[in-house]
This record gives C-alpha cells, structure tokens and sequence, in this order.
C-alpha cells in the first residue's frame, strides 16, 4: 500500500525497459551515440504531447529531486532573497533548498499552512501570508508526500504570475495520479516524477522549464552538451540532456508507460481506485479513529494520509509488516504520527483488511 513512493511497472512497460537494456548493450554506439537525439527527442515528444508542453521545453532526468537541485542552484539567488514553501513540502527537496539558501545567504520559508484543509481560497490565503518583497521564488507541492493532499497550484501560480514571482512546483506525485496539462497550470518551472503512479521503470523523472528561464538554468553536470560543438535545438536541452555515459533505457520506455495508463480500461480502474480510497480513508476514521487532513475527500486521489492519535511509529510500522505483510508508510510530521495508503489498481479490500487488523491488534 505504498504505491506513491517507488510505484511498481507493469509486466509490459518492464519488458520494454528491459529490451532497451539489450540493445543498449549490443549496440551502444549506436544508441548512446548516433541515435541518442532521435531517440530521446521520440521519448520527451510523447511525454510532452501528455503533459501539453512544447517537446524542446522538457528534459529527462533520474529523480525530481535531482532536477531541483539544478534549479535550485541556478537561481543566482542573493543576500536576502526568499524562497516561499509550505510546512508540507518533501525532506529531499526541503533539505535542497536550504542547502542552497544556507550558501548564498537566502532564506528558505516553509509557511504553514494548516489541517485539515477545508476552502481552497483559505490555503491560498494562507499561503501568501509567507511573502514579502523579498520573495524571488515559490516551491510547492501539487500533491503533497507528507500529507498526500492536492494543493491549488494553478491559483498559486497565476498569483505568482501577477507578483512577478517565479513559480516552481513539485509534481512528483502527480503524472499518472491525476491530469498535469502544463499551460493550464502556468508554472514556470515544474518537475515530475514517472516511476511513481505513470507506472514508468525507477530512474525517470522530467524536468518543464518555460522558455524565458531556460537560459538561466545551469547544468548539474557539465558535459558535451556545455560548448557543444555541434549545437541542438536549444542550449537547454544540450546543457541538461547529455550527461556523460548513463542507462537510458528508463527514458526510453517512458512512452509504453504512458500508453498503458491512458488506455480506458487503466483509467476506469483508477476510477475504481479512487472511490476505494474515499471509503477506506472513512473506515479508518469511524472505526480506527484515525483523524482526516481534509474536510472532503475532493483534497486527494489515490494516495491519502491520516493522523494516527498516540501513537509511536517504529513499534506500529514494524507490526504491520512483520506480522500482517502491510507495506505502508508511518512517519512522524508536526510533532504528529501518520498513516499514508495508495490505492492502486493491483489493491483489493483484503489489503485493506490486513491493515485494519494491523490496526487492531495490540502492540507488544
């Protein structure tokens, strides 16, 4: 029941991953040299005809958090400058930005913004309060790891828009959980993960960066692509695209990925999955006690998280693994504890059966 960490790829999107690994290995000067381009541009033209994006505005890259760090330390962010965050924002990227605040003398703001969430126009609100005249940047979260809740990103971009404040948002949760249409959302700078529920194979994420920043941004790893003696398309995809010798073959299967999860029969079994999710999230309350980060089940899709009251989580996580077989995430956030469940399409109720009883039986 942990789908939204790690995700799991489908039979045929890994036996696709795994045919690009062969020919890689056959014929790698041919794939990793005179095919590289044609082969990666094919791969980000269907992920960019998914997300609504112009093809030479997306680039691969392993996680979303290795895409924040390039953004994060291409900002050429100065004394004084702020970065707005919310208080539900992930620890890999939270850490990232203070890193980089920490060296050039920046500050990195998680606002808080309180549970449970209730009007939309209220988290917006709330949101806000953090900036000042020094805001340079906002980052957050369209779906939430911590809290598994859906944030107004589209309001909190186009406000951004009017403030001239650079928008740059985290959407490792989202491609393959809900609908990402790019335009419609107006980032400037937005990163998603494909491993997760786009079911693609570990190690491929993409990173959009609109057109007027794409020049700012500073390769993580400088390569042939720095100086390139034959220019492509843009300086963007040069910088980022081409980083050394590295397995592609992730990048590459990204299309049979998406094939999969568009098709209706996929989709209608997500639908299924999201109203099994709004029943157990109502299980869990009523008879587990657990308490709801939202008013409504409209905050989240198929991954949601519950405050569990009074409770330690090494001794709760370790049972429900150990003796009930229930992989499912029990963290510690605002000093609280919390149960995270994704639904996905391979979940039935016993799973969520075996949860319950994990919930049930005492602790040692």
């Amino acid at each position: 029941m942990n789908h939204g960490s790690f995700g799991a790829c489908p039979i045929p999107v890994l036996e696709e991953c795994q045919r690009w690994q062969r020919e890689l290995e056959r014929h790698p000067v041919k794939y990793l040299g005179r095919e590289f381009n044609a082969l990666l541009g094919e791969s980000r033209r269907v992920l960019a005809e998914y997300l609504n994006c112009p093809p030479e505005d997306v680039v691969y890259f392993t996680n979303p958090t290795t895409a924040i760090n390039m953004v994060a330390r291409s900002l050429n962010l100065q004394s004084g400058d702020e970065i707005l965050a919310t208080n539900h924002e992930y620890g890999a990227t939270n850490r990232t930005w203070r890193f980089v605040a920490e060296k050039m003398g920046a500050r990195y703001i998680n606002q808080p913004i309180q549970v449970p969430f209730g009007d939309k126009a209220e988290v917006v609100e709330q949101f806000w309060r953090g900036a000042t005249k020094r805001t340079k940047a906002i980052f957050c979260s369209h779906i939430t790891s911590q809290t598994a809740l859906h944030f107004p990103i589209r309001e909190l971009c186009r406000e951004a828009k009017k403030r001239g404040i650079i928008s740059i948002i985290d959407g490792a949760h989202a491609p393959g959980h809900i609908p990402v249409d790019l335009v419609d959302l107006g980032a400037d700078i937005y990163t998603g993960a494909c491993h997760k529920w786009l079911c693609a194979p570990k190690g491929a994420a993409f990173l959009y960066v609109a057109k007027h920043l794409q020049a700012a941004m500073n390769p993580l790893v400088v390569s042939w692509g720095y100086e390139a003696e034959i220019p492509g398309e843009s300086q963007y995809l040069d910088y980022h695209e081409w980083q050394g010798t590295r397995d592609i073959s992730a990048f590459l299967t990204v299309p049979v990925a998406i094939n999969l999860v568009t098709r209706p029969a996929w989709q209608q079994s997500q639908v299924e999955c999201r109203r099994m999710a709004s029943r157990w999230w109502r299980t869990l309350q009523s008879v587990h006690g657990l308490l709801p980060l939202s008013s409504t089940d409209s905050w989240f899709g198929q991954m949601f998280a519950l405050q569990i009251p009074g409770t330690d989580v090494e001794p709760l996580k370790s049972r429900l693994y150990n003796d009930f077989k229930v992989e499912v995430p029990i963290y510690t956030w605002e000093g609280q504890t919390y149960l995270r469940v994704s639904v996905q399409v391979y979940n039935q109720p016993a799973d969520f059966d075996a949860l319950s009883s994990g919930l049930e039986a005492p602790l040692p």
